[in-house]
C-alpha cells in the first residue's frame, strides 16, 4: 500500500505564518518509522501495510497538532494487496511508457 499525504496545521500561532517547523516535525515521524518513504514538496509518500501506513499518518497528524489546534490532512492511497517495492516500480512502468511514447512517429523531438 502506498499513502500520499499532506499535514499542515490550520491557525498557526507562528508570527511569520511558516508552517515549516510543524510540518518537519511530521516528516520525522514519517523518517524515524523504518517505512519507505518520500518527501517532495505536496507530499510525503510513505509504503507498508495498512496498520502502519495509517499509524505514521495519525502520529504525524498529533505532531502537527502540537503546534496548532486544528490540523488538516489530505491523503490519497493505492491499496494493492501483496505488492510491494512500488514506489520505485510506479516511477519505473511510467518512465518505460515515456520513453516508449518518445519512440512512436509523430511524438517525442
Amino acid at each position: 500500500m502506498l499513502v500520499a499525504f499532506s499535514v499542515a496545521p490550520s491557525g498557526t500561532s507562528d508570527p511569520t505564518g511558516s508552517v515549516a517547523a510543524a510540518v518537519a516535525d511530521a516528516v520525522r515521524v514519517v523518517r524515524s518509522s523504518g517505512l519507505p518513504h518520500s518527501t517532495d514538496s505536496m507530499f510525503t509518500t510513505v509504503e507498508g501495510e495498512w496498520e502502519e501506513c495509517l499509524d505514521v499518518v495519525r502520529r504525524a497528524c498529533e505532531a502537527v497538532g502540537a503546534h496548532s489546534d486544528r490540523v488538516s490532512l489530505v491523503l490519497k492511497a493505492d491499496i494493492r494487496p501483496g505488492r510491494t517495492g512500488e514506489m520505485q516500480a510506479k516511477l519505473d512502468r511510467l518512465e518505460a511508457a515515456v520513453e516508449r511514447a518518445e519512440g512512436e512517429p509523430g511524438r517525442g523531438q
